[in-house]
């Protein structure tokens, strides 16, 4: 599984890491994983998974963590977590 994390902030791309994991964990394993290696790649805090999140995720593959998703402050608009291949 492949997972890309890009950090966006007023429609531009500032970083982006892409994580693969080859083990065999579940998918969701994973995914939470990988978000934990993109937040410490990007010297990030872990963003708090809504409902709203969960949904978007299994439909569509990606989802975005905004400050709502974050205790801290922010310095970009949005997290975005996209599944590049499975």
């Amino acid at each position: 599984m492949r997972i890309w994390g890009k950090i966006w902030q007023d429609n531009h791309l500032l970083r982006d890491t892409v994580i693969t994991d080859d083990t065999e964990d579940s998918r969701t394993h994973k995914i939470f994983n990988a978000l934990a290696e993109i937040c410490y790649e990007m010297d990030l805090q872990k963003p708090i998974w809504l409902d709203s999140n969960i949904e978007e995720f299994q439909r569509l593959g990606k989802t975005r963590f905004h400050q709502d998703n974050f205790i801290e402050q922010i310095e970009f608009d949005y997290l975005e977590m996209h599944i590049i291949e499975e």
